[in-house]
């Protein structure tokens, strides 16, 4: 019996609801398998220091990170920037026009393993949330924290970013 394709997709279609929402975890991770995906990346920077959040995650594994966020359907990149800035720092921020940077990354695993990343330099406009603020442990995921250079423990992925650092 041949698969109908077009009635599975209409399935999964249906599931999803509004793309604009975000996807289920589970069309995400598929969808993140067939094709590239395309993030924003927030450089935020003040006195020399870089503001980075700390993930941990089957995907990247545990290390500090410039906060950002995959563009969902029919959203602009300036309101992922701000989505971005909301959700991780709660803060505000403004982005300069253009991206600093544009660069690809193509991982091992098949799932989130290609991205095409937008860095977009931004000034704050509230600081971030104190109760956010990592303190001088291991950070917990979603803390974030003021960097003098480049960490070691910078995630693999944003090597690229390593020479934006002081």
């Amino acid at each position: 019996m041949a698969i109908d394709l077009r009635t599975h997709l209409s399935i999964v279609e249906s599931a999803v609801g509004d793309p604009r929402d975000g996807l289920p975890a589970d069309v995400f991770l598929f969808v993140s398998r067939i094709t590239p995906l395309i993030n924003v990346d927030l450089l935020i920077q003040d006195d020399g220091r870089t503001l980075l959040t700390w993930r941990d995650d089957e995907f990247f594994g545990a290390g500090w990170h410039v906060p950002g966020g995959i563009i969902r359907f029919k959203e602009s990149t300036a309101d992922r920037i701000h989505a971005c800035a909301g959700e991780e720092l709660g803060a505000s921020v403004s982005p300069e026009d253009a991206p600093l940077l544009i660069s690809e990354t193509i991982l091992g695993p098949d799932t989130r393993g290609h991205h095409v990343s937008l860095l977009y330099r931004c000034r704050l406009l509230s600081p971030p949330l104190d109760a956010r603020r990592a303190g001088l442990d291991r950070p917990l995921s979603g803390q974030w924290r003021w960097h003098d250079r480049c960490p070691s423990d910078l995630i693999e992925s944003q090597g690229q970013y390593a020479r934006f650092f002081r």
